[in-house]
């Protein structure tokens, strides 16, 4: 990965090619946001880049205006490759898509898992030049042939951190498998992403040739490090929003500071009761047992380290993606304190903060007094979360069906009128529930342990064997 040797001017519309000013007119547009005047002209001179931009800066329309210029609709073949980590972004980038494509004869398709074949075969078959999708499903239409990857001139990986997060890492490898050889030297790639953590800039070596960097926050190229984020939640909800933004967050490894022993301890057994492998760092323990403790967090067996700021002073933990303060510190230097042990040595990190109403204050003093960005998130709900959680799961067993051998397809299909019978009685649904919950937990939430030298630290293995993905990011979503 190389600093961009030449940095290229921002681009207005009136300065845009004649296609892409129509698109842009489609779409309604009668200026570019940040993120469009500073990438596009990047992708329009096909230089490989990571950009790092939020979700909700408009950075769809700054990968798919690129693509007018470049797409051949004469051509009744993928030409463009976007590859997303969820369902609801597929659908959001296709009609995106369709807007800016209007009136210039190119088609357009999304596929994700969770739906039938049917339609998506239908318009791959028809010639889709633009293919949006989750890794997954279009690993299944390459293998199905019902997708081919032949004559593909540009693939975009959006929001590449939340895409290693839902467990798609596998298959990004094996839809670069399909790649031919003489598709790849010529092929065009694009990163987004929010943040570039180690694991996303691991998982880039993978798929992108020296890429540049470009970050939103200046002109220079560069990747950015901690990011400030916090959440109001009323104060009798902090255990319930804690476990919900773990949810979405997904971290890798994250310490959880709180300001006293008891709130440690609390905090440490609802983590646990939910399943996460967590424990717990404070004063009074033996030294024995913060040695344990600390020990097997080093070695990225153990996943939250709940802890105050006393237990916590000094500590230096390699790889720590999430610093989240349950409860703010009143001594504004304890936050600089807290926040630095993510974002270590040039990489980047995630520092949240939830807070009640009148908690907010605190923030606004840290704020001034450092210079600190926050940005406020939306809490997520129950719903935001099952959503989630139940695209993240059809994306593990999804991977886990491809990999099984015809034997063991037959053997499995001895239940599917036990499933539908299940299913169809409200009653006895929870027993697949249960069932469900317990392999997302083994596969998700189970103790990490550490990463070989050479293995990409995305997809982490645990001791038994099997894989679980690194952390992810959320935020609020722009059609733009």
């Amino acid at each position: 990965m190389t600093e961009s040797l030449i940095v290229l001017p921002e681009i207005d519309i009136q300065d845009l090619p004649g296609s892409l000013q129509r698109g842009a007119t489609h779409a309604g547009w009668d200026s570019l946001m940040p993120v469009q005047s500073k990438a596009i002209p990047y992708l329009l001179a096909g230089r490989e880049i990571m950009i790092q931009a939020r979700t909700g800066s408009g950075k769809t329309g700054a990968f798919v205006l690129p693509m007018l210029e470049r797409i051949d609709p004469e051509l009744s073949s993928c030409q463009a490759l976007v590859l997303v980590p969820t369902r609801e972004l597929a659908k959001q980038v296709w009609e995106v898509s369709k807007v800016l494509c209007q009136q210039t004869g190119i088609r357009t398709v999304a596929v994700y898992g969770g739906v039938g074949y049917k339609a998506q075969i239908d318009a791959l078959s028809s010639g889709a030049q633009i293919v949006v999708g989750t890794p997954g499903r279009v690993l299944d239409h390459l293998i199905r042939g019902t997708l081919s990857l032949d004559k593909l001139k540009m693939r975009i990986f959006d929001e590449a951190d939340r895409m290693l997060s839902m467990g798609f890492y596998p298959d990004m490898q094996e839809v670069q498998k399909h790649l031919p050889e003489v598709t790849l030297k010529r092929l065009h790639n694009s990163m987004f992403s929010a943040t570039f953590p180690p694991f996303v800039m691991q998982t880039a070596k993978d798929f992108l040739r020296n890429p540049e960097f470009l970050s939103l926050s200046g002109e220079e190229v560069h990747v950015s490090d901690t990011e400030h984020s916090f959440y109001v939640v009323p104060p009798m909800d902090k255990d319930r929003a804690l476990v919900r933004i773990i949810e979405i967050e997904n971290p890798g490894s994250a310490i959880i500071f709180c300001n006293t022993k008891a709130v440690v301890h609390y905090v440490t057994v609802v983590l646990q009761r939910f399943g996460y492998d967590a424990d717990e760092l404070s004063a009074d323990r033996s030294q024995s047992e913060r040695e344990r403790v600390l020990s097997k967090i080093r070695k990225g067996d153990l996943r939250f380290l709940v802890a105050t700021d006393v237990a916590a002073r000094g500590l230096d933990i390699p790889q720590l993606s999430h610093v989240i303060q349950y409860e703010p510190p009143e001594d504004p230097e304890s936050y600089v304190h807290r926040a630095g042990r993510t974002g270590r040595a040039g990489a980047a990190g995630v520092a949240l903060s939830l807070v009640s109403e009148s908690e907010t204050l605190l923030l606004d003093a840290i704020a001034k007094r450092y210079s600190i960005e926050f940005q406020q998130q939306i809490a997520p709900s129950d719903a935001h979360v099952q959503s989630i959680v139940a695209e993240r799961v059809t994306t593990l067993l999804e991977a886990q069906l491809r990999g099984r051998d015809r034997i063991k397809q037959e053997r499995s299909h001895r239940f599917l009128p036990l499933v539908r019978s299940l299913v169809e009685n409200e009653d006895e649904a929870g027993l697949i529930a249960m069932l469900v919950d317990d392999y997302y937990q083994q596969s998700l939430h189970a103790p990490i342990s550490s990463v070989k030298e050479g293995e990409n630290p995305s997809v982490k293995k645990k001791k038994d064997g099997r894989r679980r993905t690194g952390p992810r990011r959320s935020a609020p979503r722009n059609s733009r």
